[in-house]
């Protein structure tokens, strides 16, 4: 039996969910999340995740599973999900991986290159050299121990060149020598769907979805969460914008503002990982009998 991987991406708030569950419906198959943050029990609000009645009793994976006191990352997720699917597949040639993460979508897709375990002592260091010295600091670390990838990295991402200096020093060679591995061989194949708006009609979303957050009790859950706003699943938009201002440096309007601005940066650069990828047929969320219409003609047999 042929194995199908449906994989439907797309933008935060673009309507994934009502998507996923039509295609789920569909082929009688459960939908598996690929959604970074939404695993995190506690941060249920910030991450739109979806409750019981949205997901209307069809099975979903990775949904609240863990806690953000659990480091997880796209390697644990690539092992996880490629055991669930072997189980899937007993059942369905047809199996739906949905969500915004990028990076999570490529490990199952073509795995992931194994980096060195954390160092959470050295990631403290490499920080509090960044905090206390700036970003000009960990820019000229980074471009003596990895100028291949000093040229590559966006330079005005701290986190993206912390983690690229955590590497190279953990393991003694440039983090960019990790990026260079062949793609590993997958026993199902991927039919790409994206999901798109209109710029004007999806940033209105992000905007009412944010006005909804707050209204659901956001400040609240971010709230019982500040104390542990040091762990990495916090450091997510939404989250640390309310914990500046429970720090005083913002007033609440001016977070619900910033909160808004990065979500639709957030979006903005969810697009243009997507964007890359030429496999991706892209449609409109409300076409739906088109994308089912699509994914049958994809799979069907030769």
């Amino acid at each position: 039996m042929h194995r199908y991987l449906i994989i439907l991406a797309g933008p935060t708030a673009v309507g994934k969910t009502s998507v996923s569950l039509h295609i789920a419906r569909h082929f009688d198959i459960p939908v598996i999340s690929s959604d970074s943050r939404q695993v995190y029990k506690e941060m249920m609000i910030g991450t739109a995740r979806p409750s019981e009645e949205e997901m209307q009793g069809i099975k979903h994976y990775f949904i609240g599973n863990l806690s953000i006191k659990d480091h997880y990352n796209a390697g644990r997720y690539e092992e996880d999900v490629l055991k669930l699917l072997e189980e899937v597949y007993q059942n369905s040639e047809y199996a739906l991986l949905a969500g915004g993460s990028g990076l999570y979508i490529n490990a199952v897709c073509n795995g992931i290159d194994q980096f060195p375990s954390a160092d959470l002592s050295l990631r403290k260091e490499l920080t509090e050299v960044f905090e206390n010295e700036g970003l000009e600091s960990i820019r000229s670390m980074l471009k003596k121990l990895d100028p291949v990838h000093y040229d590559r990295v966006d330079l005005k991402n701290p986190k993206r060149i912390l983690k690229a200096l955590e590497v190279s020093i953990a393991a003694g060679k440039p983090y960019s020598s990790f990026l260079t591995k062949p793609e590993k061989k997958r026993n199902f194949t991927p039919v790409w769907i994206g999901l798109n708006r209109e710029r004007e009609e999806l940033y209105e979303r992000i905007n009412q979805r944010v006005d909804q957050m707050m209204e659901a009790g956001l400040p609240d859950e971010a709230k019982r969460l500040y104390p542990y706003r040091d762990e990495n699943a916090l450091n997510t938009v939404g989250y640390k914008e309310l914990f500046d201002y429970f720090d005083g440096e913002t007033d609440l309007e001016e977070a619900v503002r910033l909160i808004k601005r990065n979500s639709r940066h957030y979006a903005r650069r969810q697009l243009i990982w997507f964007n890359k990828n030429e496999k991706i047929k892209w449609f409109h969320p409300d076409e739906i009998d088109s994308i089912i219409a699509y994914v049958e003609k994809a799979t069907a047999k030769k």
